[in-house]
């Protein structure tokens, strides 16, 4: 239940502030969760990314204002944070198919969407394997990339492409073999928000486990003493129903708490048992009171 409040918590800050600017670090905070990891965890539940549920309930309200009060277009246009008459008529055609003019008229049809609450439902009792894991502080050394976080799972699987096109995804494994120490037999995926603030993409490193210095066209992520929840995929096709399962199912009921660190998704050599793994930094609620 403790969840359940602070996600509906999240929630109703997001209502209060549908007219002003939303401040996406604090809705995050209200769930007591990474932000990058609230906006993936949020599409993962509710099937539509963050922005976009906001957009849609900043329309549905304004076309509720054209219904219902004097006001002139531009003025509800401005209250819920479109500049211009223009830019406010595209957006709400596209939602509504048809403009706010002609709300005004009987018999206009809209869409509303109300607002959204998260509930406790029981949908089955499929198992899922995770162990926990500490490890000391550990680095990797990778190739920086910025990730639409709405595209993430169709656009992760280009840049990865395109470093085996290049001539990357060698210089990395020859990185890893030269490694004495290294945390991670395979190559990584290291999801981050870098600090960076920003709210629709996310940082993607493709690095391996290294303790040295980098070369010039790569940088380094260092990583604390920390614990981490693993969860194996089967295949790389499979790892988005993981990500999805970790969201929805394990964190809500585990006692851990997402920690503020960068997500690793592991993926191991030919004949390395599993192939692939998600690593996910965690920390106890009982630590946290």
């Amino acid at each position: 239940m403790e969840w359940l409040n602070r996600m509906n918590a999240a929630i109703d800050y997001i209502e209060d502030h549908m007219t002003d600017e939303c401040d996406y670090k604090q809705v995050a905070r209200i769930a007591c969760c990474p932000n990058y990891h609230f906006q993936r965890m949020f599409t993962f539940m509710a099937e539509i990314p963050l922005s976009e549920y906001i957009r849609r309930r900043r329309l549905t309200l304004a076309a509720f204002e054209l219904q219902q009060s004097s006001k002139s277009v531009i003025e509800i246009a401005q209250k819920y944070g479109y500049e211009s008459h223009s830019a406010f008529t595209r957006a709400f055609n596209k939602l509504h198919g048809t403009t706010p003019i002609a709300v005004r008229k009987n018999g206009a049809r809209l869409k509303a969407y109300p607002k959204m609450s998260f509930q406790l439902s029981i949908i089955g009792g499929a198992e899922m394997d995770y162990r926990i894991e500490k490890l000391d502080e550990f680095s990797a050394v990778g190739i920086k990339h910025r990730v639409d976080t709405q595209k993430a799972f169709s656009s992760v699987p280009g840049i990865w492409l395109e470093l085996s096109q290049n001539g990357m995804a060698a210089k990395l494994l020859d990185l890893a073999n030269r490694n004495s120490s290294k945390s991670f037999d395979g190559v990584l995926g290291i999801l981050s928000d870098g600090g960076w603030g920003r709210n629709d993409e996310f940082l993607y490193y493709t690095a391996v486990s290294h303790e040295a210095d980098p070369p010039g066209d790569m940088e380094k992520v260092d990583f604390p003493e920390s614990q981490w929840a693993v969860f194996e995929a089967s295949s790389i096709a499979d790892l988005p129903k993981v990500w999805k399962r970790l969201y929805t199912d394990w964190i809500p009921t585990s006692g851990y708490s997402l920690a503020d660190l960068p997500a690793i998704e592991c993926y191991y050599p030919p004949g390395h048992q599993p192939q692939n793994e998600l690593w996910i930094p965690i920390v106890s609620k009982r630590n946290m009171v």
